[in-house]
């Protein structure tokens, strides 16, 4: 497994030694994208179907199928809750999206989310021992607009398959209602981890931030740039943990949020960006030259590009300064422009800078602690709970301006943040069975430990194959003839 390995930190040293700064980030992501497009057509994606049971005999396939087996379709017929114990569905999650907004990319067309969503399985299951399959649907109507109750209906329709459903990359403001309607009206956790994974990791990493840097949630002054369904949710569980509404601003593309902004009002579909009008921004600050003087904690998930923030702004920030860039494939400022401006801590959402805060490390634990006690859905108390979970972990072991949340290499997080979700879930009410947070905590480890032991097992049994020699130099020759032109 060791020549699979990628150094994503030090992956500088791979490029020209006369490279500027600014060609080596750019290096970086076009290095990632050709190095996955030539793995992706070599493994044909990264998802399969393996069974978990044994065929001792092709006997059994009467008992794993007819007749056998319809004992257990009885069964969840009389009691539906039986279905979690009789079959995977207590382990098994759908990852549902329309494509409409691919991480950067926007609309790609329904299958074009395909590599996302078998990526979030795969994460899934290798970091969170959790299975799930990929489910990229097409939600234009009959005029050809995108629907969001076609989301709605495929999965209310869909939902007895699964112990939860993770929904990716939809564009607001079709994700605002496909996510409350499915929250209230679905008998499972549904989890959409643009919004509320992004938001508990983020938190996580404000909250060691501020300890680093001395300062309290409560007197911290915020700037939110973006107001989609991340930064929206972001604002809501910031609240919900201690800022002060007062105290923070967020922007749209039209400027800040405040009540000022008919727009907002009048469109009921963004009422999720109405009601920050109505709580946040008491002053109505207009600008963000404005808004970022003094400021703490700047929050960007807006449009991928070097240039979205502008060093000023960041100079014009409080001492010891917190910026979160985590726009994707390419933060909104590099991380050493903003150092250069003044900041304290930067944090982006890749892993080839400091401070990666990605869902990567929250979804996994999360599904897997609500999945765990068959909880009915994630409430924002689980989603604090574990960024929480995240930031006491990380503080354990140590953190500093380089290192505030866990990263994936770190296997001890996830069973910590399953088992501190699964409590959450039970004191607020949600869950279907009882546990211990030792039980809890055994469980998530044991499946972890197992889905890693079955990939390597896998790998060196030849089951799964090595990538063929020379691809990542394919990758890296490419990648420095495109910046060097």
């Amino acid at each position: 497994m060791e020549k699979l390995k990628l150094d994503l930190k030090n992956l500088e040293k791979a490029f020209p030694d006369n490279f500027t700064q600014a060609q080596v980030a750019k290096a970086k992501t076009l290095f990632l994208k050709k190095l996955a497009e030539l793995a992706h057509t070599f493994y044909e994606g990264k998802i399969q179907t393996v069974p978990k049971a044994p065929v001792p005999g092709f006997n059994w396939f009467n008992v794993w199928y007819t007749p056998g087996v319809s004992m257990v379709s009885t069964n969840i017929r009389d009691n539906n809750d039986t279905s979690f114990a009789l079959s995977n569905r207590a382990n098994l999650v759908g990852v549902v999206s329309d494509s409409t907004r691919v991480l950067g990319d926007g609309d790609c067309t329904p299958p074009g989310g395909l590599g996302v969503m078998e990526g979030k399985a795969f994460l899934m299951k290798y970091l969170g021992g959790i299975d799930a399959i990929a489910l990229c649907v097409d939600s234009k109507n009959e005029k050809g607009e995108n629907d969001p109750d076609k989301i709605i209906q495929f999965v209310k329709m869909a939902q007895p398959s699964f112990g939860a459903v993770n929904l990716e990359d939809i564009s607001q403001p079709n994700c605002f209602k496909v996510l409350d309607v499915l929250r209230e009206e679905c008998d499972i956790p549904v989890w959409h981890d643009d919004a509320q994974g992004t938001a508990c990791v983020t938190l996580a990493g404000v909250i060691n931030s501020l300890k680093l840097a001395g300062k309290k949630m409560a007197d911290a002054k915020f700037v939110l740039f973006g107001a989609g369904a991340s930064n929206t949710t972001i604002a809501r569980l910031l609240i919900t943990d201690g800022v002060k509404p007062e105290n923070l601003i967020l922007f749209d593309t039209k400027g800040s949020l405040h009540t000022d902004r008919e727009d907002i009002k009048k469109d009921t579909r963004f009422y999720r960006k109405w009601e920050l009008c109505e709580t946040t921004n008491p002053n109505k600050i207009l600008t963000m030259d404005e808004a970022m003087k003094g400021a703490d904690v700047l929050v960007s998930l807006s449009t991928p590009g070097p240039n979205t923030i502008k060093p000023e702004w960041v100079k014009a920030m409080a001492p010891k300064s917190i910026v979160f860039v985590c726009a994707n494939p390419v933060p909104e400022i590099y991380p050493y422009a903003a150092k250069e401006a003044g900041a304290f801590i930067v944090a982006t959402g890749r892993g080839d800078f400091p401070n990666q805060v990605n869902n990567s490390i929250g979804f996994p634990g999360i599904l897997k602690g609500a999945l765990m006690v068959r909880a009915r859905k994630v409430t924002d108390n689980m989603a604090i709970a574990a960024a929480h979970s995240l930031a006491n972990f990380a503080e354990k072991r140590g953190i500093n301006p380089e290192n505030i949340v866990p990263d994936m290499e770190e296997a001890g997080v996830f069973p910590e943040e399953a088992a501190d979700v699964a409590m959450q879930a039970i004191k607020d009410g949600v869950a279907r069975i009882t546990l211990t947070r030792e039980e809890a905590y055994k469980k998530a480890k044991t499946d972890i430990m197992h889905a890693r032991e079955m990939t390597n097992a896998l790998v060196n049994q030849g089951f799964i194959k090595q990538p063929p020699e020379g691809m990542l130099q394919e990758a890296l020759d490419w990648t420095v003839k495109q910046v060097s032109l």
